[in-house]
């Protein structure tokens, strides 16, 4: 008991300041990942997959500037689970108006969610259709089915840790069929509890080393591919623990073209800032279209040689017999 104790005030004086938290718990990822590689190479991806998204957490909040101080299941929550903690922001005007409205976007109504669910539950089932539909209209619902499984399942582990631990929650998509651009699909409205970890762990860090050789402004372009690079390599790391197939780096090259056409669009708003402008729902379209074109060229192939969607279907089938069966015991 008494050395309970001791663990516990040692464990909660380290908890006292975020940067030496985070700073210890980078360390431990770095120790553990590094004694797994050495004993078995790649022999065990999910485990090299958590270990690196969780270094990439940590790295995370040791950068950022909001995290003062934070406890240690809020640490564990935010390392182990798709969530980000609410920040807190400045007493300025303009950042209140800026900060209310994003939550207010992210903010999505219960007849929201149970649309999407009830699409989910068609969707899911789409492959066994696949003789009777064209191909490219399955590819299509496939990708809804992709991003609303996504959605939902984001929402239900923020919505648990909410209940469990009380915190309050940044959204995780903003309605991403919207977009207008690609700097507002990757930056403000797909997976942006995924966005804010690698702006802080590898974009802002890449941008700052590359200013001191090619200066501050053409560092963004280095820091952008690297940031898109290694979300890439995290995707075909995902899907090879899936599929145990050979790596085609098709995915890594999606996002590569994605950031070299978000560098493209920045440099031609900046050309055209205040002189002509794409009507918002042209924009809308051609982002949409883009991201659809380059998803089904380069993303769909490999998640269908894994058979990403034939496992989520039987999935949902044994979900859907396991309540079934419990509702009939009781």
């Amino acid at each position: 008991m008494l050395l309970a104790r001791w663990f516990r005030k040692e464990l909660d004086d380290l908890c006292s300041c975020s940067q030496s938290f985070a700073s210890f718990f980078t360390f431990l990822f770095i120790c553990s990942s590094s004694i797994s590689e050495a004993s078995q190479l790649f022999s065990s991806p999910g485990l090299q997959i958590s270990s690196f998204y969780s270094l990439l957490s940590a790295r995370a909040l040791q950068l950022s500037s909001d995290n003062r101080s934070i406890s240690l299941p809020h640490f564990v929550a935010v390392a182990c689970l798709p969530i980000k903690i609410q920040h807190k922001v400045d007493s300025s005007p303009r950042s209140h108006i800026h900060h209310a409205q994003k939550l207010q976007n992210g903010k999505k109504s219960s007849p929201n969610y149970g649309v999407k669910t009830l699409l989910l539950a068609i969707l899911v089932n789409v492959h066994n259709y696949s003789d009777y539909i064209h191909p490219k209209v399955v590819s299509l619902l496939n990708v809804m089915y992709l991003y609303i499984q996504l959605e939902i399942i984001l929402a239900m582990a923020a919505a648990v840790a909410k209940v469990l631990l009380g915190l309050e929650l940044e959204p995780q998509f903003d309605e991403p069929y919207l977009s207008t651009s690609l700097q507002d699909f990757w930056g403000r409205r797909w997976n942006l509890m995924v966005s804010s970890i690698l702006r802080l762990a590898v974009y802002e860090p890449t941008r700052n080393l590359a200013s001191g050789l090619v200066g501050r402004e053409w560092a963004r372009f280095p820091a952008v591919m690297g940031t898109f690079f290694v979300s890439g390599i995290m995707h075909e790391l995902m899907f090879f623990y899936l599929g145990r197939d050979k790596l085609t780096m098709e995915m890594t090259c999606f996002f590569l073209l994605h950031g070299l056409c978000l560098i493209a669009e920045g440099y031609l708003k900046k050309c055209f800032a205040g002189r002509w402008k794409l009507p918002a729902v042209i924009s809308g379209l051609l982002t949409t279209g883009f991201v659809l074109l380059t998803g089904y060229w380069l993303f769909l192939p490999f998640m269908h040689s894994c058979r990403v969607f034939e496992r989520a279907s039987a999935e949902y089938v044994q979900l859907v017999t396991f309540i079934e069966n419990r509702v009939r015991r009781q």
